[in-house]
């Protein structure tokens, strides 16, 4: 399966320099998008052994105007972490959205705690804030929340209610089911942003739970989670002055009777970024502790800290380079970034 993915990541990346632009198509009442980025690159853990990284990601999306306020429409999305797992899509649903009222959405997505969350500063190819690839590459001896966002994964089906963005506010919830990793799920989340003023900012927070896990996998590269229900909470801001960004957020798993292997704990991370012209840099730390709330289980904390720097070559071409460390290793990774 990695030589699946180096291939498709490779190919994306020789190709879309010829014609890296989103694929865009619009009539008066139609329209479609397709759009996404590949990753190639090299990971050295302790500066030694070189591994590939290969990362992609392509989305699609038709929409058709009923009128000026109503719109209908439907998205298809692909990437690294679905055909990792076997599983050919990551987004896969229709929706419907008035103007100024808001949106829903009906099939295989995330929900929408995890929609109105907010992430770290991350300019390089690492994917930190989705299933970062640190782990993926570097390994863990324990199980490590790799996300600070929450999420319950895009294979169940789901049905999103959002508001849309008035007042500096947005707001909503989301049902899940018919799926062999729970009995259902339910979400909410609220998003709170100021982008008017010279200091931006965004604070967010989501809430979750979920009934019945049966060997749910959060991760691919952790256990798989089998417990009575599992309950979550999430946090995070970001903060926004002239070329600075700064950002926090954590998250709270619970996991009731669990069996097997502990996935829950908690979850920190705090990071900054500066932008000048072409260049940006950004910093960032997380904090993951597993185990906590069971005596019956081993404890596990881990501390990864990461620093990237970015060119960008033209809009679509990106030069990045990282260092960092986790699970006390240092590694050094590199890569060519494009977007479109």
């Amino acid at each position: 399966m990695t030589s699946k993915l180096f291939s498709i990541s490779a190919l994306l990346t020789i190709l879309m320099p010829f014609g890296a632009h989103a694929i865009n198509y619009k009539t008066d009442n139609f329209n479609f998008s397709l759009t996404g980025y590949g990753t190639i690159g090299i990971l050295e853990p302790n500066f030694e052994q070189p591994d590939i990284i290969d990362d992609f990601r392509l989305r699609g999306q038709i929409m058709y105007n009923l009128n000026n306020y109503q719109s209908f429409g439907a998205v298809y999305m692909i990437d690294e972490d679905a055909v990792n797992e076997e599983k050919w899509l990551h987004d896969a649903f229709a929706f419907w959205q008035w103007r100024n009222v808001g949106r829903i959405e009906a099939g295989f997505t995330d929900s929408i705690a995890h929609k109105l969350g907010l992430g770290l500063p991350d300019v390089g190819g690492m994917r930190i804030n989705h299933d970062s690839l640190v782990y993926l590459k570097m390994g863990t001896p324990g199980t490590v929340i790799a996300n600070n966002e929450i999420t319950n994964g895009t294979e169940a089906l789901r049905l999103n209610i959002v508001s849309a963005a008035q007042s500096n506010v947005q707001y909503g919830v989301s049902v899940a089911g018919i799926t062999g990793d729970y009995d259902y799920g339910i979400d909410a989340g609220i998003k709170i942003k100021q982008s008017a003023a010279k200091t931006k900012y965004a604070f967010s927070i989501g809430a979750s739970f979920m009934n019945h896990l049966d060997n749910y996998e959060t991760a691919v590269f952790v256990p798989k989670v089998t417990a009575d229900w599992r309950a979550q909470f999430a946090v995070g801001t970001n903060i926004q002055y002239n070329s600075w960004v700064f950002a926090i957020n954590g998250r709270l798993i619970y996991d009731e009777n669990p069996v097997g292997v502990a996935a829950d704990g908690f979850t920190a991370g705090a990071g900054i970024s500066y932008d000048l012209l072409n260049y940006t840099l950004s910093l960032s730390y997380i904090f993951s502790d597993t185990g906590i709330w069971h005596n019956d289980f081993e404890n596990y904390a881990d501390h990864t800290a990461l620093a990237s720097f970015r060119y960008k070559y033209s809009k679509y071409v990106d030069g990045w380079t990282s260092v960092g460390i986790s699970r006390e290793e240092p590694f050094l990774a590199a890569g060519l970034r494009i977007t479109f």
